[in-house]
């Protein structure tokens, strides 16, 4: 029932605990494996989108700080260091593979903002149809909302990129294997969840808190998220970073991670069921 092969466009969410290590400095033999699968599937059609967490972390390493800030003046410079130089790895990796990348900040505003939101619909089909590869982040040296209120917007940002740039999927790429029924950091006897047709309160329920301390996100925003892209009717799935060669299994529908049915295709398989 996965069908992931046949998914064309995809936005491939990266947090920060897959971008860099636990210092906040890039993890540079993850993040070339990254872009190395993420290029060859490019290379073979697949259409994709970044939105790309790492900003205040890689923001930190750079500036030699022990951890990350907490005055929101702060993290909005932290930010825009990291941001530049996020983009920076980014260009120099995917160059190697002759894959062109570009830049795109967004901030609630814009969101809302239905003339904003069809521009960047514009100018997101512009850049894929000339085979270039977008990366979205929040522009967190000018909005403050994520930095302040710690609610892991990239999550429900990657939703909501998925859903304005007409996605046939949405892959979050954490440092978690996929969902469990409970919190496995807590609790050895939590078992995987390897597809969720609906999301439920008890679903909910067994989403944990934050993971990295350099993130802001934890599983209850990857199902905030989903429950954005599911009502869209986009499948989502929650894998790994930690083994971009996964990637290829699970383009190969091989089972990897937890998938989140979208609802037109619940409410289809309701109705095969019913007849």
């Amino acid at each position: 029932m996965r069908n992931i092969s046949d998914k064309k466009r995809i936005v491939i969410k990266l947090g920060t605990s897959t971008l860099a290590h636990s210092t906040g400095k890039l993890n540079i033999r993850r993040m070339t494996n990254l872009v190395r699968v993420i290029s060859d599937l490019h290379n073979s059609g697949k259409e994709i989108i970044m939105v790309s967490s790492g900003a205040v972390g890689l923001g930190t390493g750079k500036l030699g700080l022990s951890k990350k800030p907490v005055d929101t003046k702060l993290k909005q410079a932290v930010a825009a260091v990291g941001q530049c130089e996020l983009m920076h790895v980014y260009d120099d990796m995917f160059e190697k593979y002759s894959v062109t990348v570009a830049q795109i900040l967004l901030t609630k505003t814009i969101i809302n903002n239905p003339s904003h939101c069809e521009n960047f619909k514009n100018t997101i089909e512009t850049l894929v149809s000339m085979g270039v590869i977008p990366i979205v982040n929040e522009n967190d040296s000018i909005s403050i909302d994520e930095l302040e209120l710690e609610i892991g917007e990239n999550d429900s940002l990657s939703a909501l990129v998925a859903g304005l740039s007409g996605a046939d999927l949405l892959l979050i790429l954490s440092d978690i294997d996929c969902l469990y029924s409970n919190d496995p950091r807590k609790n050895p006897d939590a078992e995987p969840i390897s597809i969720v047709e609906e999301i439920t309160p008890a679903i909910e329920k067994s989403a944990g808190g934050a993971g990295s301390g350099l993130g802001t996100g934890g599983m209850s925003t990857k199902i905030h998220a989903a429950k954005i892209a599911t009502d869209a009717g986009i499948d989502m799935v929650i894998m790994n970073g930690k083994n971009p060669e996964l990637l290829y299994d699970l383009f190969e529908d091989k089972e990897i991670g937890t998938i989140f049915v979208a609802k037109k295709l619940q409410e289809n398989l309701s109705t095969k069921n019913k007849n």
